[in-house]
Order: structure tokens, then sequence, then C-alpha cells
């Protein structure tokens, strides 16, 4: 494999990913929907697969993959240790409902039309695609919607807490059971799943978790935001749990999550942001963007028949409007005013690089084929962007008040995914 190729593939990624990205920023959207848009022209989509077999070759593709699958484990870490869960025990009537039904309504809407595409689209078992579907429908990405609040000042409203909070409770539900999902199409290693998984969980939180806390706490004094060297402990333990529960079948993205959620948060957050400022650039710089055009190149949207648009009319039609009424829904009953719950429900709507990695986790285990992922990243584009102007229409005025700042990260912080 010649290494000049690899290297002007990783500078075409970077650079298109970059412009994309700023593009998608310009018009109001998150840098995440230009990127993903980045990896659909990259691929098949617009020049065919021969164009796309000349710039990545096939000898290539299986490295940019391993690229990616570092990303994608980074970017999952990063999830985990944005996940409050402080702030889950702290959410009133409001997050209670909101989450319940923003969940549970889009996973059995999901699950009804996966029935209806069984025939069509079926591989593997009906359990798992049934459960998989559902599970996709569902899915808020945290860390996008994340930017899209402190975007708009809405960091410490009423409605920016709880839509945040709404949102960890639903990607923790969705991850669960994405597990499940797993655990189905991979039958062969259940039974090691079942027990070491448990045993597992058990030393990382009784054992890992309190070691951490402590070389945090000394790293800490000695210098702000940690040393080189517990950054090379985080490092090496993440993706030694990642490959563990990719050993189990259970896939790695679960091992990296899980070591992400269980990072310390002492030392006022210093270490936690020291950790952060040292994975983001890397992995939303460049390895992520490797994600989005692997991705690109298993999409083909040139070929979509009349029946194809159809059922993605009807995805986008259930993936929309479940999510919003379901939020909707349990707004009201939480006691939320109407364009409060309304506005709620065009914030978790957003699903962004969150969807895209469970729809890649679908794609490798077979049970999603190629066409019916390429229609899914579709609508994981459109309910993203449509996130922003919804909320600008809908935002009630008196919820204005906030810091009003933004974020204060670069705008390579992997959250804008």
């Amino acid at each position: 494999m010649p290494m000049h190729i690899l290297l002007l593939d990783l500078a075409l990624i970077l650079i298109l990913a970059r412009v994309m990205g700023a593009l998608a920023q310009k018009l109001g959207q998150p840098a995440v929907v230009g990127e993903i848009v980045a990896g659909v022209l990259l691929g098949p989509t617009l020049f065919g697969d021969h164009l796309a077999g000349v710039i990545f070759p096939a000898d290539v593709r299986p490295l940019l993959s391993a690229l990616a699958g570092v990303g994608v484990a980074l970017f999952m870490f990063v999830v985990g240790m944005e996940l409050d869960l402080g702030s889950l025990r702290d959410g009133g009537r409001v997050t209670l409902w909101t989450s319940l039904f923003s969940t549970a309504l889009p996973m059995a809407l999901g699950a009804l039309l996966a029935a209806t595409l069984l025939a069509s689209h079926q591989k593997g078992p009906p359990a798992a695609f049934v459960l998989f579907f559902a599970v996709a429908m569902s899915v808020t990405a945290f860390p996008v919607l994340a930017r899209i609040i402190a975007d708009r000042g809405m960091t410490h409203t009423r409605l920016g807490t709880t839509a945040l909070t709404c949102a960890a409770v639903c990607d923790l539900l969705a991850w669960t059971l994405l597990a499940l999902v797993v655990a189905l199409a991979t039958g062969a290693r259940f039974h090691w799943w079942l027990l070491l998984l448990v045993p597992y969980v058990i030393v990382m939180v009784t054992v890992v978790r309190p070691l951490l806390r402590r070389a945090g706490e000394v790293r800490a004094r000695e210098e702000p935001g940690g040393s080189r060297s517990f950054f090379a402990v985080v490092l090496g333990g993440l993706l030694l749990s990642a490959a563990f529960t990719e050993w189990l079948g259970l896939h790695y993205i679960f091992g990296a999550f899980l070591f992400g959620a269980l990072m310390p948060r002492s030392g006022g957050g210093r270490l936690r942001e020291g950790v952060l400022e040292r994975v983001e650039p890397l992995c939303g710089m460049l390895l992520l963007p490797v994600y989005f055009v692997m991705a690109g190149l298993r999409i083909d949207l040139s070929e979509l028949t009349s029946s194809d648009l159809g059922e993605l009319a009807v995805i986008l039609a259930v993936a929309v409007l479940a999510k919003f009424a379901g939020a909707y829904a349990g707004a009201r009953v939480g006691g939320l005013d109407a364009r409060g719950a309304a506005t709620l429900g065009a914030l978790l709507n957003t699903r962004g690089l969150t969807e895209l990695v469970v729809l890649g986790v679908g794609l490798e285990l077979g049970v999603l084929d190629d066409r019916l992922y390429s229609l899914m990243v579709v609508m994981a584009v459109v309910t993203t962007a449509l996130t922003g102007p919804l909320v600008s229409l809908l935002r009630p005025a008196g919820d204005a008040a906030g810091d009003g700042k933004g974020s204060a990260r670069s705008d390579v912080d992997v959250r804008t995914s």
C-alpha cells in the first residue's frame, strides 16, 4: 500500500471536512452537518464508484477504517465524560415525563415501522432488526445538542438544562438497548456477555474509578489539568476497556463509553477539562472526519428509486413527529407551557454523530442493509439540520436569559458532533 496515498487521503479529508464544517456554521448549522455531507460527497453519490475507488483505493480503506474506529472510541469516551449522573438525579417532573415520553413513543413507532420494513430490508434475526430500528428512532445526540444550546445562550435556562438532562437519559437508555441488540445479533458469544459483563462493570466502578480519582487528585495538585503521564494512563485505560467489550462481542463503543462515564470529576473540573483538551482536537479535527468519509463511501443516493424515496419520507415523518410529539406530551404532563414543550420537542430531535455511530453498529452487525443505512443517514442529517431553525421559531421569548456567550471551547470540539 503506497504510504503517500494514505497521507494524501488524510489531507483531503481534513481540508474538505473543515471547509464543509465552516460552511455549515455560516448557514447556522452545527459543523457536523457539513462534515457528514463532505463524507457523502466523497462517496459514490455524485461521481460514482470509479472515482471513489481511485481516491480511496481498496488497500487504503482498511487503514482508514481502523483510524475511524479509534475516532469513534474517543468520541464515545467524550460522550461518557459528558454524562452527568448528578443532573439525572436532580431532574424534576418535566424532565422525568419528557424523558419517558420522548424515548417510549419513538421506540414504539420505530418498532411498528420496522415491522413494515422486515420484508424488504431484514438482515439477521427479526427481533434484532425491530429493536435496532426502535433504538435508532429514539436517539438524541447529547454532544451536538449541548453546542446548539450553548450557541443560543440557553445553557443556564430552564429549557436548556431540561433538554440536556432529557438527552442524557435518552442516550443512556439507547446505549443500554443497543447493547441488547448487539447481544441478539451476535448470539454466539452471549454466554460470555452474561458471565463477564457484570463482574467487569463492578471492577470498573469499585476498583478502577477510585484508582483514577486518587491518581487524578495527585496529578491535579502537581500540575493543573493533570500531566501527560496521567493522560497516557487514561488513554490506555479507555482503549483496554474498549478492547475488552469488543472481545466480549458487545462492541468496543460500550467499553469506551463506560470508561468515560466513570472518569472522576474531582479537582473542580480541571482534570476533566485537561483530558478533554487533549482528546478533542485529535478526534474532532481528523479521526471523526475519517469516520464520516468511511460512512459516506457506503452511501449511494444516486440510485434511490421512487420506492426508496417513499420509505425515506415515512422514516423522516416517524423520526421527527414521534420525537416531537413524545417530548411535547411529556413536557405538558410535567407542567410545562405549550411553547416551552414545543421547543423541547425541537431540541430533542437532534441526532448528529450519535445517530451515525448507532447506524454504523447496525451496519457492522448486518442488521441494516446498505440501502436502508443510506436512508437513515439522510434522516440523521435532516433532523439535525432542522433543530436550529425550529428552536429559533418556537423558543419562548422569556427563555432568552442565559450566559449568552456560547461555548468557550474551540470549534474543533468533539461535542459539535
